[in-house]
């Protein structure tokens, strides 16, 4: 069950797209859901780290029973590399008493041994391996995540800016249909003192009172528009708390200069790399990674091995055989010769890095001409209001001069009332055409994932 909406109380200062904004992208529930599925992303290129971390483990052994009461323990480090396959390692054992022939490698000197070796991967694994494939998997992972969190937050920005622009052409409209309703309750007013003057026909009450109803309909519907819109706004206006906020009304803006708070980019002078594209770029630079390794499981296994080990202080129950510095060195070598499964991991890997390829292209195109349709929306936008701004003057002028006619006593009823209603419509058009505008600002900042008009964080 969703949280009661919060009833804000009534301020002086109108409401702005930045406060909207502000508030959205600190608090809205989408935003905080991406940024936890970032720290879920961080998290799991954490764990990935972990194939890396040095591993220590003791070894220990001691003969209760027995001919032979030999005892030893052993302690060993291992750190794999971050540049081959292989892994460095050093260890320290010291044994007491005698071991069996089968287990003379037991013996240490009094003091223990030392040892340091290392093995490193000459071939397969050598550039890469499963261990640094994962952990770059994981890597661009925690990038996607917050790519995704970058569209996600655009999205939610570009509906938070969307529902502040309907609620104030909503209100201007409001306001616009009341002050219209108010004419004809003046009018009634006047024009009752003159019928009962015998100065102008009763009818002209009865049709004014026709014209009172039609307008306070419009009003009711113009309300009920004015409620569902901040009811909308709710969403994204939101408290400290996180709670949702519902603006009151008289925080309405007066003009319609608050549609255009949003002024964004109208030209596109480069290719936009929005995150969802990066994301896709991600998505290729894993697939590479997951074709890399199935190639490198197909290559034969060569690994060199060194060791050097030194054993301690008097010579122990072993003989003197210990006591020198001892180094080796060995290899191994293996050749797949089926290997199927790798293979169909690699047709796999292609495959899917073909398909990611071709997406990107469609995505770098439908961007492109996304971007270049909402700025032809704008300019055509533009236009359109600059029309409706002229029609609504003209249509004003006509309803005054009207009014004034009629107040005279030489102008024509239903003629005084048609031009304002014309003249109405023109400004409720001209409202509808600047909202456009706004709106298709909002869309084009969003396709454009301007982060700097959206009020979001860098």
């Amino acid at each position: 069950m969703s949280p009661p909406a919060v009833q804000a109380d009534p301020q002086a200062a109108p409401l702005t797209l930045d406060e909207v904004l502000r508030a959205s992208a600190d608090s809205a529930p989408q935003i905080v859901e991406a940024l936890a599925k970032v720290r879920q992303a961080e998290g799991k290129g954490l764990s990935a780290d972990g194939a890396f971390d040095m591993v220590f483990n003791v070894d220990g052994r001691s003969r209760v029973e027995g001919y032979y009461d030999g005892d030893y323990v052993e302690s060993r480090a291992t750190q794999p590399l971050t540049n081959n396959g292989g892994y460095v390692y050093g260890g320290y054992r010291i044994s007491d008493g005698r071991f069996p022939i089968y287990e003379d490698q037991s013996y240490t000197d009094r003091a223990g041994e030392v040892k340091v070796g290392a093995l490193f991967s000459l071939l397969r694994d050598r550039v890469i391996d499963e261990r640094r494939t994962k952990r770059n998997v994981a890597s661009m992972d925690i990038d996607i995540a917050r790519y995704e969190a970058q569209m996600v937050a655009v999205g939610v920005q570009r509906r938070a800016t969307l529902a502040y622009q309907s609620w104030v052409a909503a209100g201007l409209k409001l306001r616009a249909y009341r002050e219209l309703l108010q004419l004809s309750e003046q009018r009634r007013a006047a024009l009752g003192r003159l019928v009962q003057l015998g100065a102008r026909p009763s009818i002209l009450l009865t049709e004014n009172d026709q014209n009172l109803v039609k307008r306070r309909a419009l009003v009711v519907s113009a309300e009920q528009e004015f409620a569902r819109a901040a009811n909308t706004l709710s969403l994204y206006l939101r408290d400290a708390d996180g709670a949702p906020v519902t603006v009151s009304a008289e925080r309405l803006p007066a003009t319609t200069d608050a549609l255009h708070s949003l002024a964004g980019v109208t030209r596109i002078a480069a290719p936009v790399e929005r995150p969802d594209y990066r994301a896709l770029l991600a998505k290729i630079d894993q697939a590479t990674a997951q074709l890399m390794l199935a190639r490198n499981d197909l290559a034969p296994r060569l690994d060199l091995r060194m060791e050097v080990s030194k054993d301690l202080g008097p010579v122990g129950e072993g003989g003197p055989s210990r006591s020198p510095l001892d180094a080796s060195i060995g290899f191994r070598f293996s050749v797949p010769l089926q290997n199927r499964a790798v293979k169909g991991r690699l047709a796999q890997a292609r495959a899917e890095l073909e398909a990611l390829d071709q997406r990107s292209r469609y995505l770098r195109d439908q961007i492109a001409v996304e971007v270049e349709s909402l700025v032809i929306s704008v300019g055509a936008s533009e236009r359109l209001a600059t029309i409706a701004e002229e029609e609504y003057s003209l249509a004003e002028r006509l309803a005054a001069a009207e009014r004034r006619r009629f107040e005279l006593g030489s102008g024509d009823f239903f003629l005084v009332n048609q031009r304002e209603e014309t003249a109405n419509d023109a400004r409720v058009r001209l409202i509808d055409a600047q909202a456009r505008i706004a709106s298709a600002r909002a869309e084009l900042a969003a396709a454009t994932a301007d982060r700097q008009a959206l009020r979001l964080p860098e």
